[in-house]
């Protein structure tokens, strides 16, 4: 439980919004609920957020806004309670809000398939980093979902990375009053996070609004303006309506995370039109519309974009043992299921030989694993580092494989892991993939993760050399954390002539 000092004096902060008026936690100053942009509800609707407006007299606070509407984003991982329209706004940790102090900012961005997601989840508590790093932590809520990443006719795409952009712009006008540096923001994000990072990395409004960035697990699923349009009439269609706003705007918004968990129950019926984003089970990924994200991000990198970022970008061994666990498949898949899975996700012509010949010792449910481990995040990842290097820019690359202790290990290292490693956080997810009889050495893991981010944050220097396309250095993750050249060639290999880009509609 966080202890609050009741001796020293309360902190209060003016923004651009109004004052504001925070608590003293564990040697920190912490504002929870701050307002970056007006809700987006009635007549702004689905529209692109708006300036916050100015309020009178202090504002308290003390609590998170309430969570943006969302589905669950398994049947294992319920959705938070949702309550109020507030849902856009920061959270702000800092030593001391002194604008003469100009600490180095971390700001995160949540994953959750993009459609779920809340920074008041104890995994996401920044305190450590804070106070670990010495530096300011912020967090926030965006849209997610329909109300987020929907293509609506008349609206804007990417309402939910807009949000982001509009977040960072509270940043930079605002942190100073916290003791931040708004020349020294690092934006960090794992799974649809990272996702976002990289499109933050490609869009024309967030330029310059950060310098440095680190992508956890790149979610690869970035869609066509054309899919993503036919995908929203699907969603629409769910409740008989058309995918406009005068249609979609009378609909409660608490009603419309049901419209999207419907759809994703049954998506596999549209594969034919969809490809493989039909056998997942999320239909929201930032659309490259060609105005608020003009290009993906790999073609943007490699095109020089973001050439003055500097990057971390990194995945996970066992990224896809994560979604087995959830959907009960871990022990059950059998030779069909990994054909099928080869043949869905894998690239080039014949990509179940391919795979095969390259592992030749793995059994069904390893190539399963491995092939959706690639598509979905490990190779959009290496991919997305090696763009940065074309592009004139630095990054560092690692991957993570310490195993999760719990469960006997059967978890591996799994998707999402790293977010307990790198925030310092043992209870909820980190509970669950850890146990309470490993503290100790994900405790120690973790703090060589956080020293790691926190010095990027601070220099730009992670405490390894930056990747590069000949000797491909990379920092392996794990209790002896080590340098070496990337070490999952075979899958290089099979995907080095793959070109990730917008996911077509498939018309023919």
């Amino acid at each position: 439980m966080r202890s609050v000092v009741a001796t020293e004096p309360i902190p209060e902060v003016a923004t651009v919004g109004g004052v504001v008026r925070g608590r003293h936690e564990d040697g920190l100053a912490v504002f929870r609920g701050i307002p970056f942009a007006e809700p987006p509800v009635g007549s702004l609707r689905f529209a692109a957020p708006q300036p916050v407006r100015r309020w009178e007299g202090t504002r308290e606070t003390f609590v998170f806004g309430p969570p943006p509407p969302q589905e669950p984003l398994s049947p294992a991982i319920p959705a938070p309670t949702t309550g109020g329209e507030d849902w856009l706004t920061v959270n702000v940790w800092t030593p001391d809000p002194d604008p003469a102090t100009r600490r180095p900012v971390m700001v995160w961005i949540y994953g959750g398939a993009y459609k779920f997601g809340s920074v008041d989840d104890p995994a996401y508590d920044p305190s450590r980093l804070s106070r670990d790093g010495n530096l300011v932590v912020v967090t926030f809520n965006h849209r997610v979902g329909m109300e987020g990443f929907a293509r609506i006719e008349g609206t804007p795409a990417n309402r939910g990375l807009l949000d982001q952009v509009a977040a960072l712009t509270w940043v930079r006008e605002n942190i100073s009053a916290f003791g931040g540096d708004p020349g020294q923001v690092t934006v960090f994000g794992e799974s649809a996070g990272a996702g976002s990072v990289a499109a933050l990395l490609a869009m024309p409004s967030a330029r310059g609004l950060f310098r440095r960035a680190v992508a956890q697990s790149v979610c690869g699923t970035f869609f066509s303006d054309e899919l993503a349009t036919d995908i929203g009439t699907a969603l629409a269609g769910e409740l008989g309506l058309r995918p406009t706003v005068s249609d979609l705007s009378a609909v409660d918004p608490h009603k419309l995370p049901g419209v999207g968990a419907a759809l994703g129950a049954r998506m596999s019926q549209y594969a034919d039109r969809w490809g493989p984003i039909a056998h997942t089970s999320t239909a929201y990924s930032p659309v490259v519309d060609g105005e608020v994200l003009p290009t993906d991000p790999w073609q943007a990198l490699a095109d020089g974009a973001a050439r003055e970022v500097e990057l971390i970008i990194g995945h996970t061994r066992d990224e896809y043992r994560l979604f087995m666990a959830l959907g009960g498949l871990l022990g059950q898949v059998g030779e069909e299921m990994a054909a099928t899975a080869l043949h869905t996700f894998g690239p080039g012509a014949d990509p179940g030989h391919a795979y095969r010949t390259a592992f030749p010792d793995a059994p069904a449910e390893r190539l399963f694993e491995l092939v959706q481990s690639d598509w979905l995040f490990r190779m959009p990842s290496l991919h997305l580092a090696e763009a940065q290097v074309a592009g004139g820019g630095r990054v560092h690359l690692y991957e993570l494989t310490w195993t999760a202790p719990a469960n006997g290990g059967a978890m591996g290292a799994c998707h999402a892991l790293d977010i307990p490693l790198v925030f310092g956080t043992f209870d909820g997810l980190g509970g669950e993939l850890i146990g309470s009889a490993h503290l100790d050495e994900a405790d120690a893991l973790s703090g060589l993760v956080r020293a790691a981010w926190t010095s990027f944050a601070t220099t730009g220097d992670p405490g390894w050399p930056a990747y590069d396309t000949e000797d491909r250095p990379t920092r392996i993750l794990d209790t002896e954390p080590m340098t070496t050249t990337y070490p999952e060639e075979a899958s290089r290999r099979l995907w080095q002539d793959h070109v990730f880009t917008a996911l077509p509609l498939i018309t023919s």
